[in-house]
């Protein structure tokens, strides 16, 4: 059963990453640098439906017998869930200073600085894995509780700030719009579309702190207990951690109206192609 869920959701992940990498292409509205991270978080995405999540199936279809393929699968969900969640975290952030740096935001946050932070994702699960296979597994609780948490932290530090922020300057805000003004230091003129940007944001990073608590409290509360509940879950907060990669195409296209009408105008190309 779970494994039958694992193909279903790997196979969604895969066409639906896809599909955003597709519309992603097309969208001129979001800042480069931001478009940037949505499309390393869809490149993860479907790393994770592509290689992790068959891998997780696979061997729950053979039980095990294959050692190798289970080992590959932790190490490449390591990795793509790992991004991922580092990618989100930095979403996070960007929005945070967007809101703090108003017209500087541009200048600062640039494409060059954005792809060596996405670098610095990209290598910390990377170095994780290579500390674990050296370590031979023994710190891998450890390194993986302190990275998840590590990221929530951040994550939620980022929001509770856009929040109070947003409320300390709403009233000097409006005043500037409707003056057609903004400081340098202050909240960006298009705070209709920044607000519509953080909340879709905001979603995919509620999507993946849901989807990755219950593994958290795995590796807190039961890693060690071999016994049948603990095994089953296991399978089933791993498999959670997998939806994440599912539901984030599903939550672009909710909420990103320009996405949503790329991705639309995708599948009907595709739809009427042998017509």
């Amino acid at each position: 059963m779970i494994a039958a869920v694992n193909i279903l959701f790997s196979i969604t992940s895969s066409l639906g990453n896809i599909l955003i990498l597709i519309a992603l292409r097309k969208v001129t509205s979001l800042h480069p640098p931001t478009k940037l991270l949505f499309q390393c978080l869809a490149i993860t995405d479907l790393g994770v439906g592509v290689t992790s999540q068959p891998l997780f199936a696979t061997v729950l279809l053979t039980d095990y017998r294959n050692v190798n393929w289970s080992l590959i699968g932790n190490y490449l969900s390591l990795i793509f869930c790992g991004v991922s969640m580092l990618i989100s975290t930095a979403l996070s952030v960007d929005r945070l200073l967007a809101l703090l740096l108003g017209l500087r935001y541009r200048h600062v946050v640039t494409l060059k600085r954005v792809r060596i932070a996405v670098a610095g994702c990209w290598l910390t699960p990377l170095v994780t894995a290579l500390v674990i296979f050296l370590t031979r597994g023994k710190i891998f609780p450890r390194m993986l509780t302190i990275l998840i948490i590590l990221s929530v932290i951040i994550s939620v530090s980022s929001y509770t700030k856009i929040v109070l922020k947003l409320r300390q300057h709403q009233t000097s805000v409006q005043e500037n719009v409707h003056q057609g003004m903004a400081k340098a230091g202050g909240v960006p003129i298009n705070l209709e579309q920044y607000k519509r940007t953080v909340v879709s944001i905001a979603l995919v990073q509620i999507s993946l702190v849901a989807c990755y608590v219950p593994f958290l409290i795995f590796l807190i509360g039961h890693l060690g207990d071999y016994s049948i509940p603990n095994y089953v879950f296991f399978l089933v907060s791993t498999t959670f951690v997998y939806l994440n990669s599912s539901l984030n195409p599903f939550l672009y296209c909710w909420r990103i109206k320009e996405v949503r009408q790329a991705v639309l105008g995708t599948i009907k190309r595709f739809c009427s192609c042998p017509s």
